[in-house]
């Protein structure tokens, strides 16, 4: 049973119709498949005594389905409720009612829309989970058209990737979900953390990234930038030696443990080793022996053993026997360190040259990047001579959106300089100065040399990250390279 009630007089615009509300029986009422919440569907006491009592106040919205009944996207929880009042409501001397409903005849057959609606619904309610939240957004976008794609995404304040996004956030489990929506991230940053979960303590340290940036108060990111390439790097050395690990046990190698300080390791590496009758041991002939196996290096490349040469006949070089000293200690500490700087050398490169593909995408590019390409350009310093004769311009083509020119072949940037505004000519003779400073720092050692030329680079993108609401923020190892080069302001 269904009654019109009254119909609405508003003009419709071009999206939809004008909904018609009707009085609904709620044994006429189903859940829609495209309802958003997934989770904590069922109505409370609260709800359903209220519900006893008063009926459903707010009307609920509804698609009519084929058999004849109604799919709610909008208020499921209530609709169950009138039914489990009318179930109970002769027993208890209580009135049948029925439920007023928005009857949306316009959103049959758009199912991406009608999720979002339920989104929007939901999403503004406490009880809505965050899964179900990022559930509806990745099946809603997917399944809209572009121009429901668009005004979603402006509603919903995501970017255009939202819905990779929410999908790859869904990877969190329901305790990691709430805390980001607790701490402020937004999708995209929900959804990197998912990217680098398994990384050892990801989420504390993107947290404490999130912190700064919030403290800071400009709106920025670059805190979080840097944090998460390192962990992108950190996630990438692990996936090495997995493969590395994975690549030996599929030889059938076995992979060395550490041995702990109190016993004594029998393997030695091939290159201490002879064969008894002292000829060099090498990878290959010394496979075929019982103990070949192998330890990884630093790179996480194999350095071939054998795990206890005197059981299987082979001799150690002899070499003078030395007590390990503070000096040794202090060296391998050194080389820790210079490992985990070049580590994260190559991480900073992504957030800077992301930062520097903005400053190129700007309308007016800051006046403090325009002298310093006119300088470079006018007095062409060493390092810029060098870079044009070598004709590297796969990295100038990016800060341009170009796809990146292959061999020789410059003829997109020769489009681009044809078709290029006066007004944005100064903002590619930037990205061409950025293009040579960035081979110039290419080295994942050159942290530890930096020139002072090389140090007003990474100054003059600090500064112009500061003045970007903090868009941009020198990383640790930049940070500490740059700091003997930083103007004395104790003068």
């Amino acid at each position: 049973m269904a009654t019109a009630v009254s119909t609405p007089t508003a003009k419709p615009d071009d999206r939809e119709s004008v909904p018609q509300i009707v009085q609904l029986d709620p044994a006429l009422l189903v859940q829609d498949p495209f309802n958003a919440r997934e989770h904590d569907t069922e109505p409370d006491e609260k709800l359903i005594a209220s519900v006893k009592e008063l009926g459903v106040e707010e009307p609920i919205s509804v698609r009519p389905r084929p058999d004849g009944t109604y799919g709610v996207f909008k208020g499921w929880r209530r609709a169950q409720a009138a039914q489990t009042a009318n179930a109970t409501a002769e027993q208890d001397g209580r009135p049948v009612r029925l439920v007023r409903a928005y009857v949306r005849e316009d959103l049959v057959g758009r199912d991406g829309w009608t999720r979002f609606l339920s989104l929007v619904e939901n999403d503004h309610r406490e009880s809505m989970s965050q899964r179900d939240t990022l559930r509806a957004q990745e099946l809603a976008l997917i399944g809209m058209s572009d121009v429901d794609r668009r005004t979603a995404a402006k509603a919903l304040r995501v970017g255009r990737n939202a819905a990779k996004q929410a999908k790859a956030a869904q990877k969190l489990d329901d305790a990691a979900l709430r805390r980001t929506a607790a701490a402020g991230m937004d999708l995209e940053q929900t959804a990197q953390l998912a990217e680098v979960e398994n990384v050892r303590g990801a989420e504390n340290r993107l947290m404490k990234a999130l912190q700064r940036d919030q403290d800071e108060g400009n709106g920025g990111r670059g805190h979080w930038d840097q944090e998460l390439a390192l962990l992108r790097a950190e996630q990438a050395d692990a996936e090495t030696r997995a493969k590395a690990v994975e690549e030996l046990k599929a030889a059938d190698i076995p992979l060395l443990g550490r041995v702990p300080s109190y016993e004594k390791d029998p393997s030695h590496p091939l290159t201490e080793l002879t064969t008894g009758l002292g000829n060099p041991l090498t990878e290959d002939n010394h496979k075929n022996c019982p103990g070949h196996s192998a330890r990884l290096d630093e790179e996480h490349r194999p350095v071939w053993h054998c795990a206890d040469p005197a059981k299987h006949g082979h001799k150690v070089r002899p070499k003078p026997k030395k007590p390990r000293t503070a000096e040794d200690e202090q060296a391998a500490e050194e080389r820790r360190k210079v490992i985990a700087c070049n580590r994260a050398w190559k991480a900073a490169v992504g957030p800077r040259q992301e930062f520097v593909t903005r400053l190129v995408r700007m309308k007016t590019l800051p006046d403090a990047a325009r002298v310093f390409a006119q300088e470079i350009l006018l007095t062409l310093p060493h390092f810029y001579s060098s870079w044009t004769e070598k004709r590297e311009f796969e990295t100038v083509a990016r800060f341009l959106g170009l796809k990146e020119p292959q061999n020789a072949d410059l003829a997109d940037l020769r489009d681009t300089a044809e078709q290029l505004p006066k007004a944005r000519v100064v903002n590619a003779l930037f990205a061409h100065v950025a293009g040579a400073c960035e081979y110039d720092i290419r080295e994942p050692k050159t942290w530890s040399y930096l020139t002072a030329g090389q140090a007003r680079y990474l100054l003059l993108l600090e500064a112009l990250g500061q003045a970007d609401n903090g868009s941009y923020q020198l990383s640790e190892v930049e940070a500490e390279a740059v700091a003997s080069h930083r103007p004395n302001t104790d003068a």
